[in-house]
This record gives structure tokens, sequence and C-alpha cells, in this order.
């Protein structure tokens, strides 16, 4: 059996996308988010080790819940969603209708290869600064290891915490060490990055995720009003 191509995603559940949006919507009041406005993007890791969560649904799941969280946020409800290995792909823009298998159609056009973050953050500052987004960007970035280069993941999120932008980091499956240190890392403007692990991400709850995000958001949005990266 060719692991790369096996189609074994779950369809999404009828009505899931509205209990989402009510969940992100919860989770946003209670950090005192519920009137504030973001661009929410998405960062989807498609290294080799990646093939189980993609053939589980996890990866799929996952866009569900940045859409979910959009729905609150963004006024276009659009989500620009990339994949990265090697390098990062064009953007895709997914919304309520074109959500449903979403991940399984795009992930088959895309190469495997390793683990390239600074593409990936490159990407998504390139993306943003071309949209012309008055609002802030909440990025969703996840990926289940280590990068290939660690001193360019770690400058390009340097050189990213002086723009109006915060990376919400998820680790699936077993601990990455890296992600630890990037939400940590010094030489910043301000803290632009948080980490939520999730090693079984069937088993972690909306609830739980969409607060793993939103807390360490509402930090950052206060923490950039301060040092003047957004209004």
């Amino acid at each position: 059996m060719n692991l790369f191509s096996r189609k074994t995603t779950p369809a999404p559940q009828p009505g899931n996308i509205v209990n989402l949006v009510k969940t992100a919507s919860v989770s946003l009041t209670k950090h005192g988010l519920n009137n504030e406005r973001a661009a929410v993007y998405l960062v989807l890791d498609h290294s080799g080790s990646m093939v189980g969560h993609y053939a589980s649904g996890d990866v799929q799941r996952l866009a569900e819940q940045a859409l979910g969280l959009s729905a609150n946020l963004d006024d276009d409800g659009n989500v620009p969603m990339i994949m990265f290995s090697s390098h990062a792909s064009s953007p895709i823009n997914l919304d309520l209708t074109n959500y449903a298998g979403v991940v399984e159609r795009e992930h088959q056009r895309a190469n495997w290869g390793s683990t390239n973050y600074a593409a990936a953050l490159a990407s998504i500052v390139h993306h943003y600064r071309q949209s012309g987004a008055t609002a802030p960007a909440l990025v969703i970035f996840q990926t289940d290891g280590e990068p290939d280069s660690r001193a360019a993941a770690e400058q390009a999120l340097r050189d990213a915490s002086r723009l109006p932008i915060f990376w919400a980091f998820v680790g699936f499956g077993g601990r990455v060490n890296f992600l630890e240190r990037l939400d940590t890392l010094g030489g910043r403007a301000v803290d632009n990055a948080s980490f939520f692990h999730a090693a079984r991400p069937a088993q972690v709850s909306d609830t739980e995720l969409y607060d793993g995000i939103t807390r360490e958001y509402a930090q950052w949005l206060t923490a950039a009003r301060a040092n003047h990266i957004i209004p």
C-alpha cells in the first residue's frame, strides 16, 4: 500500500462548523476578544512524518477549527491556507463553501518533503503584506517536527515580531522541543508566539484548542498595542 496516497479522511459531520463557531465564540468572549477582528491564517506541515495525521482526519479537523475561529474574527470569512515541507505552497482560500474535504483534495497536489519553517513564515508575511488587511493576523501554524534550520526559523520569528502578526504554533504528536523554544525566544520586540501541544489531536477538545490559542493571543494584543505595533 502507498501510504502517501491512501484516502481515509472522515467526512465532516453535519452541523460541525456551526458548533465550532459557537465554541470559538465562547473562548473569544472568555478572553475578552469578542469585539476584536483578525485575519486568520492556517499553516500545515506536509513533511513525510505527517502522513498519518492527514490520513486520520486530524489535519482536516484543524482546518475546520480554524474556520470556526475565523467566522468570529474575520470579516471576509476566508482562511488562507498553506502547506509547507521543503518549500511553502501558494495560499488556498478556505471558506464555508469549500471546507468539506479540502485538506484531502489539496494535499494530494502538494509535495512531501522536509520541514522548512522559515519558508512558511516568509510566505505568510508576504501574503499578509500584500493583502491590504487592516486587522492583525492570527496564524495557526501546525507542525510535528523540528525545522530544517533552527537559526533561520528563529530569525524569521524575530523579524516578524515588529509586524501585526501573531503565531499560534500547534504541535501534533510527540514533544517538539523547538516549538517550546520559540514560545520563549529572546530578541523579539514582543512575544509574538504561543505553543499548544496536541499530542493526540483527536483527543483534544475544541474548547482546549481554542483556549490554548486565544489566551495568549489576547496577551499579545495588549503588548502589541503598548509597543505601537497595532493601533
